[in-house]
């Protein structure tokens, strides 16, 4: 019997839990399903990431609303994905920041994207017909973004560390409180979706540099938030060991001439008993492996995904 396609039968809610990491700075989880954040500044707030709808937004405002009713100043999208985006409208922001690739990619393919993850991941899209439309930044940067928080809050340091995740990823960090707002470039107990990924950068270099700001506590786009030095590179290096395999599994196959139904499943096969309980990881693999398999035929720049070419791939691959 075929899979359900990716996550579209799941349609349990999933609990969502507030923390307050520190005085001011605020994270949501909510069992595998995107982790927003928060912080104060002295007289406003940054709101990082935007969840896929207004409406979702909204809950996740009220939320917050219990601790400080600051205006959202910033809103500081990690990447283009769609469910990290189109919720932007509920926030009010004054500037929405972004990386300039993001930009591009928003540009580029906003609108595929938006249908794709919709027809993937229904369940987040909760009332979608109270998106306005694609969400574009208003400020874009290359490398580094600081935003002084006020007072004696600080300063809020946004990050370009390289390719990974997509081509514009950017984190947040908080010095004072050594607090990484890492979006999907690290997930803690969470599979990876490396669809438009840049799996040889990320790998290497992009996630060296995330791990060189020594966090003690980290916020990754899914999953658990890990605490302590030795939780969050055990995070870091989770996320490299998945990356790893799939490059070592998917290149063996691709180097001896086989098909990429063949690296499919020795992928598979090598991933699910460590990470294959974990969220989204039966949903996220075919996508994962097929822009793999692209890397490795020198295709650099992602392909872009349709709901048509979902289906097309998971029928390939997951039937």
């Amino acid at each position: 019997m075929s899979k359900p396609f990716a996550s579209s039968a799941d349609l349990g809610d999933k609990a969502e839990t507030l923390e307050v990491l520190v005085d001011g700075v605020y994270a949501l989880t909510a069992e595998g399903d995107p982790n927003v954040g928060a912080i104060e500044g002295e007289d406003f707030v940054v709101a990082f990431e935007a969840l896929a709808t207004p409406v979702a937004a909204r809950d996740w405002l009220d939320r917050l609303r219990e601790y400080t009713d600051k205006p959202v100043k910033y809103l500081v999208l990690s990447h283009y994905h769609a469910v990290r985006v189109l919720g932007a409208s509920a926030f009010d922001a004054e500037v929405v920041v972004a990386h300039e690739q993001t930009r591009r990619l928003i540009a580029e393919r906003g609108k595929e994207d938006w249908e794709s993850e919709y027809g993937r991941m229904p369940r987040l899209f909760r009332e979608p017909a109270s998106i306005p439309g694609l969400t574009w930044p208003d400020v874009t940067f290359s490398d580094r973004l600081t935003i002084d928080l006020g007072g004696d809050r600080g300063e809020l340091v946004l990050q370009y560390c390289g390719r990974g995740h997509t081509a514009g990823d950017i984190v947040a960090w908080l010095p004072r409180h050594r607090i990484l707002f890492a979006g999907d470039l690290v997930e803690a107990q969470a599979a990876l979706y490396t669809g438009d990924a840049f799996h040889f950068d990320w790998s290497t270099g992009t996630l060296d540099r995330v791990k060189e700001f020594g966090a003690d506590t980290l916020i990754g786009g899914r999953g658990a938030i890990p605490r302590g030095r030795d939780a969050v590179d055990a995070a870091i290096e989770q996320t490299r060991d998945f990356l790893i395999v799939m490059r070592d599994r998917v290149g063996a196959v691709h180097a001896g001439g086989g098909t990429l139904r063949e690296a499919f499943e020795a992928t598979h096969e090598a991933l699910a008993p460590k990470f294959g309980h974990w969220p989204i990881f039966e949903h996220c693999l075919p996508f994962d492996v097929s822009r793999l398999w692209d890397e490795f035929d020198g295709i650099d720049w992602p392909r872009v995904w349709t709901a048509e070419r979902d289906r097309d791939v998971w029928n390939q691959l997951q039937d």
